[in-house]
């Protein structure tokens, strides 16, 4: 049995801490891995991006995590003794349910291109960060794969081209590094259909490569209650054998504007992802105190999973600051993906420490808490 993950995704930190975040505990500026720790964290999720610069070099943002960026992370995070999970997203920037875009060097690639590609790109990235002594405790082979990956080739209902792209990923992973443990990761963890859906056609009708671990993402505001939470993992756990952590999670600490600390003029902010009319479906309240409260509620609905598979979470980007340029897209990337914008930090009312980098109490929540 896999061991109980406290977990936390940390993936902008590089980029963060050049910016000019400082995390403090009690009052101590201290390094944020290291305060991580001391609250019981056990794992650090870093995704990956293939290519995240424009053809000109510059940078995509949002941590920029490109191979150099993520091995100098994973070196940081392996030295504190801590577990390295390593998240492919197969893409050039974000890869989520609404886009899967295809790296830039992967254009106009067939599906049997693209199924080399993955296969390739994985065993080139797994062994370099062997070799630099970062060795991936955990690899999730495709980021929140709910509507496939690699589009159009890899999109949803396509599950037979789904189950070539991932499984070639898996088995890249398993040639260089047999003791990683493999996730396939989907978001909207509230959503029982698709879960039944996407890995009944992956496992029983494609034949899927194995793997370990079914990922999901829960965000109170967009993916239901933790009732609908609780009712698909009991499910899924039972349905397909495998065990379960909840690979992204996350919940406001409040709704106080960040404009001061962007440093952005008004039609560059992005704004909250947890907009007033998404938070009236959340019965908990985006306050410090609120914040604490969902975390209890959710780490006893993990612990309530049948047969114990309910085997711990990440807490997504809990570091990311509202620095001055910490936003989820540059210019360039606006303009890689098409879109108008704007790019700023939507994210900072939900870390786990205030805007002026001090932690919170949801901290101690997690620290404090005890898996049976």
């Amino acid at each position: 049995m896999l061991d109980y993950i406290k977990g936390m995704d940390i993936s902008s930190l590089d980029e963060i801490e050049k910016l000019g975040a400082k995390y403090y505990d009690d009052g101590r500026e201290g390094d944020l891995i290291e305060i991580l720790k001391r609250y019981d964290t056990s794992y650090i999720r870093l995704r990956l991006w293939n290519d995240p610069k424009s053809p000109e070099g510059k940078p995509y943002g949002a941590g920029n995590t490109d191979y150099e960026t993520t091995l100098r992370m994973a070196k940081r995070v392996k030295a504190a003794g801590l577990g390295f999970l390593l998240d492919f997203h197969y893409s050039d920037f974000w890869a989520d349910p609404g886009k899967q875009r295809k790296p830039k060097a992967w254009e106009g690639y067939d599906a049997n291109q693209l199924e080399q590609a993955v296969y390739d790109f994985t065993r080139e990235k797994m062994t370099g960060f062997i070799s630099e002594g970062a060795v991936p405790d955990m690899v999730q082979v495709g980021n929140e794969l709910s509507n496939g990956l690699l589009w159009p080739e890899g999109q949803v209902p396509n599950y037979a081209n789904i189950a070539r792209l991932v499984g070639a990923g898996i088995r890249a992973v398993k040639e260089t590094c047999p003791t990683a443990k493999i996730m396939i990761h989907l978001d909207n963890g509230g959503n029982n259909a698709l879960y039944r859906e996407w890995f009944d056609q992956y496992i029983n009708v494609n034949k899927g490569e194995d793997f370990d671990i079914i990922g999901l993402s829960y965000y109170p505001f967009w993916h239901g209650t933790l009732g609908d939470l609780s009712n698909n993992m009991n499910d899924i756990a039972v349905r397909f054998g495998k065990e379960l952590v909840i690979a992204e999670v996350s919940m406001g600490h409040t709704m106080e504007d960040y404009a001061a600390y962007e440093k952005l003029a008004p039609e560059k902010r992005k704004g909250m992802a947890t907009r007033p009319a998404l938070c009236e479906k959340v019965p908990f309240p985006m306050t410090k105190d609120g914040q604490c409260e969902f975390m209890k509620a959710f780490l006893e609905t993990l612990e309530k999973v049948p047969e114990n598979k309910g085997r711990g979470f990440f807490y997504w980007e809990a570091g990311w600051l509202p620095v001055e340029g910490s936003g989820w897209a540059t210019d360039e990337a606006l303009a890689y993906i098409k879109e108008a914008g704007p790019g700023g930090n939507e994210w900072a009312n939900q870390a786990l420490f205030d805007y002026d980098g001090n932690a919170l109490p949801a901290l101690q929540v997690i620290r404090d808490y005890q898996p049976k």
